[in-house]
């Protein structure tokens, strides 16, 4: 049996597979740790929505302390309910980029997603006592239903915030350890 030798050339071709073999899964994980920056304009909106979902569920709340018509309410359920509709339609958009997103991110539409269902149970909740209570909207667990809503909004929109504020800071450190020259361990 011959057992071919490997020539110079051989040797080097052999040598330089080896090393992209061996660096390849440094290559993937380097890829899978980076930002997606869809995922940060995506978190960006889910941020600004739920902003806003905040402040109007604020309102909403506040209207259990005045004497409003039902329609009011109606009203800004409406408005909230157009809120909880479009967040899920962001929340739906950062699912399907869940396997594409860095660590931070994936964490961060996994810790949103709970609370989005609870906004969206509780907005439901609320918009069916008002439709079977019109005459006492403020009745039964209704104000529960808005002060429940109020918070959980408030949670939502902090940490939606808190790791967007956390992914601009982590981008701001590389850069700054790029430019030292610091070594990661």
């Amino acid at each position: 049996m011959h057992i071919p030798t490997i020539g110079r050339y051989g040797l080097l071709a052999g040598a330089l597979l080896g090393v992209v073999l061996f660096l390849f899964p440094a290559v993937v994980v380097a890829q899978t740790n980076d930002e997606n920056p869809e995922v940060a304009r995506l978190l960006a909106a889910a941020r600004d929505e739920a902003a806003q979902l905040a402040k109007d569920a604020d309102d909403m709340e506040a209207l259990t302390r005045s004497d409003v018509s039902w329609q009011s309410h109606a009203a800004m359920l409406d408005v909230i309910k157009d809120h909880v509709n479009e967040m899920g339609r962001i929340a739906a958009k950062l699912e399907a980029s869940r396997d594409q997103a860095s660590p931070w991110q994936k964490q961060a539409i996994d810790r949103m997603l709970p609370l989005l269902r609870e906004v969206a149970n509780n907005t439901t909740a609320a918009i069916n006592h008002l439709n079977q209570n019109r005459l006492r909207p403020v009745s039964g667990s209704y104000p529960e239903y808005l002060k429940e809503n109020a918070e959980t909004a408030h949670e939502l929109a902090d940490t939606i915030s808190s790791f967007e504020k956390y992914g601009k800071t982590r981008a701001k450190l590389e850069k700054l350890e790029g430019k030292l020259e610091i070594a990661k361990k």
